[in-house]
């Protein structure tokens, strides 16, 4: 995973400060790769501390493997890496972060009720992780169509959680559903495409696989198996924390 990813899955561990380090990183990378931790604070007027405190916030054991990692991402800038259903396994594994995932599992145990929507080829997999939550011993439904999910949002008390799936985060219907849970104080979790998407900014609590959009013919054939392979993942976590 790159510096760039990095910062997006662990954007909520940081500060304004970590977002000018890692600004002038990507904007330098060439530099940095040549810098000692030492040079680096100076450049940027702060102290090695500070860096090293990112670099851990980001999933690195500390600056020389951030560096190192950079090394590789400057070599490997040009290439295209296809979009295979081995290369989104790969970098969705990459995108599993299990502090995110035991706080929704957490969310979800204290929930009153559940609400799980989505729409078009996301509909089965919001048919598995509401069986998955019964399993669980949670009151859990999921809608196969917009009205009923309309209802049922308009209704939710504050103690219940909606969760939504989708591949792009764009999907208009997608939108409004989690917009009127936030105006009813329900606490939304959103399962996209690893991207920055209106829902995102819209949910509370966000978790990712990776699945590039890919057409065919007209028809979205975007691979869907990083979505299973996430929601199996977050059933095992929830499962456990029982």
């Amino acid at each position: 995973m790159n510096l760039k990813d990095r910062a997006h899955k662990y954007e909520y561990k940081l500060n304004d400060t970590d977002d000018q380090i890692i600004d002038y990183i990507m904007d330098h990378k060439n530099e940095v790769i040549q810098m000692s931790i030492q040079m680096l604070a100076e450049t940027l007027y702060t102290v090695p501390n500070t860096i090293i405190r990112l670099s851990k916030k980001l999933g690195y054991d500390g600056f020389s493997q951030l560096k190192n990692h950079l090394k590789e991402e400057v070599k490997e800038e040009g290439s295209s890496e296809g979009s295979t259903v081995e290369s989104n396994i790969k970098r969705t594994m990459e995108l599993v972060d299990y502090d995110r995932l035991n706080k929704v599992a957490d969310h979800l145990h204290k929930a009153r009720r559940i609400y799980i929507f989505g729409v078009g080829d996301t509909l089965p997999f919001c048919e598995i992780l509401s069986t998955h939550l019964k399993i669980g011993g949670k009151t859990a439904e999921h809608f196969l169509h917009r009205h009923d999910a309309v209802y049922a949002v308009n209704h939710a008390k504050n103690q219940d959680v909606l969760v939504v799936l989708s591949m792009s985060g764009e999907t208009k219907q997608i939108l409004e559903i989690a917009e009127l849970a936030k105006e009813k104080e329900v606490l939304v979790i959103s399962l996209t495409h690893f991207d920055r998407n209106s829902l995102q900014k819209i949910a509370d609590l966000n978790l990712f696989f990776h699945s590039p959009k890919k057409k065919l013919e007209n028809y979205n054939v975007s691979d869907k198996t990083p979505m299973m392979f996430m929601l199996q993942i977050l059933s095992n976590i929830f499962w456990e924390a029982k």
